[in-house]
């Protein structure tokens, strides 16, 4: 578990800011909630009325006003944009970085087997973004506290589980993809986590992208969904899945065969 080991170290400072960014971002709009309370009749009202937008966020579906319909718009999209695109980053560079750094003479010439080196990296990708949702999950669940509401654990464990797949699927494929380029990726990655996101918000509020629901995991993730109706729609979280293992198996079988540049 060498590998495992200095990915995780070789990473860390950029695991460590932007866990603590999203965390702050969280907790900082949770606190500004108490204030906010009491003008949040108008505000609900106001959106309610905004057309294409108010389906875009899934604003007609949940109480702008009551905390947890704050909760999954402020901070779903806190989540899924910050979550996806650190995802993005992760997955897009942890394979292509040995030829586009020159490190990859040093570390294919050791007794390690291709296999043991994608295994390895895909663990680190997958720890750092398990840990970064217990870190984001207890701090959102401590501004609850400190601002005296009550947590529908249900929902709020919901929500949660479903941004973690959705940042594992993002990373999947964006780690399939890092075994076919040799340079940075990171304009792929973020591109790809941003034309996910927007497509979710374009199938919302456009009825004939209905089928953009079965391509971007941000529809299974859709924060008042869950929220309204205590529930995620597994068929399109397990077609996520499938599209995150598709990438593993893309990986391996690229890597493994890949003319790698020393």
């Amino acid at each position: 578990m060498t590998i495992l080991i200095h990915e995780l170290k070789r990473n860390r400072i950029s695991f460590l800011i932007w866990t603590i960014s999203i965390a702050f971002m969280l907790f900082i709009c949770m606190i500004m909630y108490p204030e906010m309370k009491t003008s949040m009749n108008s505000v609900t009202d106001m959106f309610a009325n905004m057309g294409g937008f108010t389906e875009a966020f899934g604003m007609d579906q949940v109480n702008f006003g009551e905390v947890m319909g704050f909760y999954a718009i402020e901070c779903g999209n806190i989540l899924g944009i910050g979550g996806g695109f650190f995802a993005a980053l992760l997955g897009i560079g942890i394979l292509s970085k040995e030829e586009k750094e020159r490190t990859a003479e040093f570390l294919l010439t050791h007794p390690i087997r291709r296999s043991s080196v994608i295994f390895q990296k895909l663990l680190a990708v997958l720890l750092q973004l398990l840990i970064m949702n217990l870190v984001l999950t207890a701090a959102s669940a401590a501004s609850f506290a400190l601002i005296g509401e009550t947590l529908a654990m249900k929902e709020f464990l919901l929500l949660h589980t479903a941004y973690l797949v959705l940042q594992l699927e993002i990373a999947c494929i964006c780690f399939g993809i890092s075994a076919f380029i040799r340079q940075s990726g990171l304009g792929v990655g973020l591109g790809l986590a941003a034309i996910l996101y927007f497509a979710n918000i374009i199938g919302n509020i456009n009825s004939s992208g209905e089928f953009i629901k079965y391509i971007t995991p941000f529809a299974y993730a859709e924060a008042s969904d869950i929220i309204s109706s205590a529930s995620i729609e597994m068929p399109l979280m397990l077609l996520g899945c499938l599209y995150g293992i598709a990438g593993i198996v893309a990986a391996f079988i690229k890597y493994m065969r890949k003319d790698i540049a020393a």
